[in-house]
């Protein structure tokens, strides 16, 4: 039997009450900014998913004493300039916020270090990080030009990062933050459209002096964490697939407990209601400053709508399963301003569409983005692809639950990147 493949069948409606994982970008974040604190982080809830064990693994190898019980951390910070030398390569599996945001870090380190990642990770594009940093003094060597990984990292002198982004991207920006944090002056990071602010909410809560203004994020260096008790909230990139699901099966209710809102994470929550999910958000909350509730969706007819604009980077994860509840809905979704799409862990709009294709959905892609026609039914087929790819191979699993004949997905071992026991929540509420 081949574990990295699964054969799915329809399902009769998904009902309960479920939790999904911890919040992926919280935890990398916990991570990063407790071993820099001074003194000691707790953080409850957090995701052992395979990327944040990478970034988890990286900062052992520098000298973070980081002890795993259970669902808690305990981080004993080394303080801002605690860091030491790691004596090997640091590896960061599949994933690109540990690399993206490790290359800001290590670039403000004064010593040596190199990092790479999967076979995946090797392909993805790490100009727009070395580029802007290189500006402002980190040295960077490798594979064409130091854009892609293996790439390696020598002491460098940051001047204060004055900074206009070109794209809403929160790993660009977190790595430009991290770097900024050990330069000699005011660092001021503008970016076109607010991309998600887990670093800014964490850093204040730690007691950085971070002041957001409109679009720019603006500090002085120098500034070291403090220690802080964390509460990580459940990823809605992770509850997405659930959402979406409990929606196109028929005969479906779910309750998703302590899920993270964040305001600038939040678009798979208002596009699914421009496009007539029964979702409603129950006992809102702040939990260690991040906007938090229990998510309750019943299944629903949907209305295509055009999707573009600021709403992108705040679902910018969550497009492969907004993808299949298009397909699910009357008329014609058009998704633009999503080329960020094609630089993730796959071409998400190509793999997308490929797959989507195969189960009889009519779909045209774009540069940056998609047409979506609604498919009555989705028809069943051989195998489907993940390509290595956590979020293409759960929009597949859930694309299964509705399609006429079983469907098998290869590729599946990528799951565990992000949401380790899928499986078992998707088990636990089919009826």
């Amino acid at each position: 039997m081949n574990k990295n493949k699964i054969a799915l069948s329809k399902s009769n409606g998904l009902r309960g009450e479920i939790t999904v994982p911890g919040d992926k970008s919280i935890t990398h974040r916990s991570v990063i900014f407790g071993s820099i604190a001074d003194g000691v982080t707790r953080v409850k809830g957090y995701l052992s998913g395979e990327d944040n064990l990478r970034t988890i693994n990286a900062f052992q190898m520098m000298g973070v004493d980081i002890v795993i019980d259970g669902d808690e951390l305990t981080i004993k910070g080394v303080g801002l300039n605690g860091l030491k030398e790691p004596d090997d390569v640091i590896y960061a599996g599949n994933s690109g916020t540990t690399a993206r945001l490790m290359l800001g870090l290590l670039s403000a380190q004064n010593f040596f270090s190199a990092l790479t990642g999967d076979k995946y990770l090797r392909r993805r594009p790490m100009k727009r990080i070395v580029a802007p940093l290189s500006q402002f003094g980190a040295k960077f060597s490798g594979r064409k030009g130091a854009t892609l990984l293996p790439i390696s990292v020598s002491p460098g002198e940051i001047s204060p990062i004055k900074y206009d982004m070109n794209i809403a991207s929160a790993q660009l920006k977190s790595a430009l933050m991290l770097a900024g944090l050990y330069s000699n002056g005011e660092n001021i990071i503008t970016e076109p459209s607010l991309s998600r602010d887990h670093t800014e909410n964490m850093l204040r809560a730690m007691g950085v002096a971070v002041k957001s203004e409109g679009t720019t994020v603006t500090f002085d260096a120098g500034q070291t964490p403090r220690a802080l008790d964390i509460n990580v909230p459940g990823d809605i990139s992770s509850a997405a697939f659930f959402i979406v699901a409990a929606t196109i099966i028929k005969g479906s209710e779910l309750m998703i407990k302590n899920v993270g809102i964040n305001p600038t994470r939040r678009g798979i929550i208002d596009i699914m209601l421009s496009m007539g999910a029964d979702l409603t958000l129950e006992n809102t909350r702040k939990e260690s400053g991040e906007d938090v509730a229990d998510i309750v969706v019943r299944s629903s007819d949907l209305t295509a709508i055009d999707i573009g604009g600021d709403v992108i980077p705040k679902a910018i994860d969550e497009f492969p399963i907004i993808a299949l509840a298009a397909a699910m809905a009357k008329g014609t979704t058009v998704v633009r301003d999503a080329a960020e799409l094609r630089v993730k862990e796959s071409d998400r709009i190509a793999t997308t569409a490929e797959n989507l294709r195969k189960l009889g959905v009519e779909i045209v892609e774009h540069e940056d983005g998609m047409e979506i026609t609604r498919t009555k039914q989705l028809t069943g087929c051989g195998d489907l692809e993940s390509y290595g790819d956590h979020r293409i191979a759960m929009m597949l699993c859930i694309a299964a639950q509705v399609a006429e004949t079983p469907c098998v997905i290869n590729d599946i071992e990528c799951i565990n990147t992000s949401f380790p026991g899928f499986f078992e929540i998707l088990k636990s509420t089919r009826k």
